[in-house]
């Protein structure tokens, strides 16, 4: 049986109801950038990404969305997960996403919401939503005395 590499996230590409905005909310939230447009059929995208192509998002328009609200019940995509390192990573996302009008409520079940932190037994994890609802959570793995992950 032939082996194959395992692949590495490229990029998350989502559907937005506003450009612009999205454009705008994305490049605040996580210090990346447009740098390209990306025409598909019925409309086109917009890549935004850091200097390193580390963290690359890609925002899309399709001229025949219905613009209901994204909701993870449908199938599809439920959530993006991102990666932090440490819990005091996720403080610090909590007060910026306050600073850029994501409010703190007990469930971030609306747009521009985001929840307290869930300590769990394998990670901590704040969840958050941008301007279409889209849920969003960073999670930090809980670690061993040394910093090692926890099984």
């Amino acid at each position: 049986m032939t082996s194959v590499v395992r692949p590495r996230v490229h990029h998350v590409a989502l559907t937005v109801s506003d450009m612009d905005a999205s454009v705008e909310w994305y490049e605040t939230i996580f210090g990346i950038r447009y740098r390209m447009d990306v025409p598909h059929e019925g409309g086109v995208g917009k890549l935004l990404a850091d200097e390193e192509l580390g963290l690359m998002i890609v925002l899309h328009r399709h001229e025949r969305s219905d613009g209901v609200p994204f909701s993870e019940t449908v199938i599809g995509l439920d959530h993006v997960g991102l990666a932090v390192t440490t819990r005091a990573e996720l403080e610090e996302w909590q007060r910026h996403l306050e600073e850029h009008g994501v409010d703190r409520c007990g469930v971030a079940d609306k747009p521009l919401t985001q929840s307290p932190i869930v300590d769990a037994p394998y990670a901590s994890v704040l969840v958050f939503r941008d301007p279409d609802n889209i849920q969003l959570e960073l999670f930090a793995p809980v670690t061993t005395r040394d910093g090692a992950p926890a099984a």
